[in-house]
């Protein structure tokens, strides 16, 4: 089992001993994030939180909360004595586009009323951006500092989080981080209607089905992380002391970049006679107007991030994951 406390710095901790809230937490960073920071913390610290009601022997330390009302959330940082917020709810690209109303709602409002309270409770907030908020005219490897244009509003929502942050930060005081996800590849979850989701589903459908129809041309390239990584840096900026921070809410983060036919080579090294096809859809046109790779400098130089995992070493862990778990479903 992959393990996040070994990557720790020695001064992680709650300092002031009041808990942690994971908003979104049902989903693919969060569902992961709340293991690690358990076993960094203690069950008992860390509670949980998303808008689904979920069976009952999976409810310890798990509250329905939805994020654009802002007096659930203040009711649970009083009961709870939350001093950390990881603010992971929002609608990702693909669905975003489907609702953009409710997309706004929920990634701007929620974020508002976590920084709102952040202001009012003295709380430090992990509040994440995206590659999306990237547009068609970024460079090829998208640089730290560039004009964003984005082409969803998912990527408009990740913008103007980005500049609300920063805008807590420095007028408010609030202590609130971020990093830029590029695409996440996770074995224990699905991911929920964004336009990377195919590098996921290839290694579901290759498994189950040996064979997997792409809703993006074969030489689409996007930055891409394999989750221990992306897990890590969300720890480790956490951890870093303010200080040393240029940044706040919009860090780069890199790791690896591949097309789609890289992919599906990677995976026929393990799965020879997996069979792929094509049927391109609109997320093609997202994936197009987003850099080939990221320039992470400042977040190298700032707190120190390498990450460890490449396509190879994925590809693996995937496949040797997911094969006990979808073949003992089947």
């Amino acid at each position: 089992m992959f393990k996040y406390l070994v990557y720790l710095p020695p001064h992680m901790g709650t300092e002031d001993g009041r808990r942690i809230l994971v908003t979104g937490a049902l989903g693919q960073i969060g569902t992961e994030l709340v293991i690690a920071l358990r076993e960094c913390f203690g069950n008992e610290n860390v509670i949980s939180s998303d808008i689904t009601e979920i069976e009952p022997e999976n409810q310890s330390l798990y509250l329905v909360c939805d994020v654009t009302n802002k007096a659930a959330i203040s009711s649970i940082i009083e009961e709870y004595n939350i001093g950390q917020i990881y603010h992971l709810a929002a609608l990702l690209s693909a669905t975003g586009e489907n609702n953009p109303e409710l997309c706004y709602n929920v990634n701007m409002n929620g974020l508002l009323n976590v920084l709102e309270l952040a202001k009012e409770y003295n709380l430090r907030v992990f509040a994440p951006s995206s590659i999306a908020v990237f547009g068609p005219d970024t460079p090829s490897i998208a640089p730290q500092t560039y004009p964003l244009n984005p082409t969803t509003m998912y990527g408009v929502t990740k913008v103007a989080g980005e500049l609300l942050s920063d805008y807590y930060h420095s007028v408010h005081g609030v202590d609130v981080r971020g990093l830029r996800y590029p695409g996440l590849i996770s074995w224990k979850m699905l991911p929920g209607g964004g336009t990377t989701d195919y590098a996921v589903e290839i290694y579901y459908d290759a498994i189950r089905k040996g064979k997997y129809t792409c809703f993006v041309n074969s030489e689409t390239k996007l930055p891409m992380m394999y989750i221990g990584d992306a897990i890590r840096a969300t720890l480790e900026l956490m951890a870093a002391p303010l200080g040393s921070l240029s940044l706040h809410s919009n860090y780069n983060l890199g790791a690896m970049c591949f097309t789609v036919n890289e992919l599906v080579n990677s995976i026929r090294r393990i799965i020879p006679n997996f069979e792929i096809d094509y049927e391109i859809d609109h997320r093609q046109k997202y994936a197009d107007s987003w850099p080939d790779s990221i320039d992470d400098t400042t977040a190298r130089l700032d707190w120190g991030w390498e990450p460890e995992f490449d396509l190879e070493a994925t590809t693996e862990i995937m496949i040797e994951n997911l094969k006990p778990k979808l073949l003992n479903s089947m």
